[in-house]
């Protein structure tokens, strides 16, 4: 007896396979993208760790400029700060050669022995004593006293100085053992004066620190009052104004300093 044909079975036998089929070709298809997940994911390590070796290698060549540049820089910047250091110092002196007094042969006589004698000497309160007499020579030697003092001399003035009540004399004869030099501002009524000015005058001639202002007389004048001022040089009010004399002694006195 021959077997019937069943359609129906077939059918199922047919839908399992196709499912079967299917499902294989479903797990094909992931292990297939697992697999280019996981090459896709290597490659990206490889990549990756690829990026940060050149980043790494290529910060330490940039790093290394820019030490060199910033040595280069601080290099630059000492250089520039020592330029600017002795730029000034250049300027400083070549103002100090401009503007510095210019003395006659005779009065750069005087300054040099001035200056060098205050070397050797130790310091004193004051810088220098200022000599004169006050009928004729207030005005000028408060006016000398005042542009060395702008200039940054300690002088020993009388008007100042003095004490009321007590000795003149021997405030004066202290005043001229603290100071480092004298100044005498030789006019008519101190070649001409007796006491005071004798008496100061008396304590500075032999002294290789005295500095002689001539004013309102000539070194002619002078001689016929002492026979030992002719020999010494003297800045002279005829010549040249007050505070230029008073530049000229003080560069002579606080020359000693530097």
């Amino acid at each position: 007896m021959t077997a019937r044909f069943d359609a129906s079975k077939f059918q199922r036998q047919m839908r399992e396979a196709q499912r079967q089929a299917n499902q294989e070709a479903q797990r094909r298809v992931n292990a297939y993208n697992r697999e280019v997940a996981r090459v896709e994911r290597e490659n990206k390590r490889k990549v990756d760790n690829y990026n940060r070796e050149v980043a790494r290698r290529n910060q330490k060549v940039v790093d290394k400029y820019n030490r060199q540049v910033d040595a280069v820089n601080a290099a630059n910047r000492k250089a520039d700060s020592h330029n600017r250091t002795v730029i000034a110092s250049l300027n400083s002196q070549l103002r100090s050669a401009s503007q510095g007094p210019r003395y006659t042969p005779a009065e750069q006589e005087l300054a040099d022995r001035v200056h060098e004698a205050l070397i050797v000497q130790d310091e004193r309160e004051y810088d220098a004593f200022l000599s004169y007499a006050r009928i004729d020579g207030g005005d000028a030697g408060n006016l000398l006293r005042e542009h060395l003092d702008e200039l940054g001399v300690n002088v020993w003035f009388d008007e100042i100085a003095i004490i009321p009540g007590k000795s003149q004399a021997l405030q004066m004869d202290k005043g001229l053992r603290k100071a480092r030099c004298g100044i005498a501002l030789l006019t008519p009524a101190y070649l001409t004066g007796r006491f005071w000015t004798e008496r100061e005058l008396g304590a500075l001639l032999h002294k290789s620190t005295l500095i002689p202002v001539l004013h309102n007389v000539t070194f002619e004048q002078v001689a016929e009052y002492s026979g030992i001022l002719p020999d010494l040089a003297g800045f002279e009010t005829s010549r040249d104004p007050i505070p230029v004399i008073a530049q000229k002694i003080a560069a002579a006195i606080l020359a000693s300093d530097e």
